[in-house]
């Protein structure tokens, strides 16, 4: 198992925010786009949901069992954290 993996982001208030990105994504458009128009993560939104490498222990336990579950190159269902909606896209 990896020990630090990189992900990135879009993180937003509502449940159906989170599954309207999710049809957005399956009809081909690009994630960073989406997180720098929509995610209220003021630092990561501005560079395309990109949250770099971090290892366990750093996340939120949602946030971070959802990432370190996701094959490299796969999105996210919404994820509940008390900070809202995450779509999560692991890179590595």
């Amino acid at each position: 198992m990896a020990d630090k993996i990189k992900c990135s982001h879009i993180l937003v208030e509502k449940q159906g925010q989170a599954l309207a990105i999710l049809e957005r994504l399956k009809k081909g458009e690009k994630f960073a786009d989406i997180a720098k128009e929509l995610s209220l993560d003021p630092g990561s939104g501005k560079r395309g949901g990109d949250l770099g490498y971090f290892g366990r222990g750093k996340m939120v336990k949602p946030f971070e069992a959802a990432a370190f579950k996701l094959a490299v190159g796969e999105i996210s269902e919404p994820v509940k954290t008390e900070y809202g909606y995450h779509i999560i896209k692991r890179y590595s």
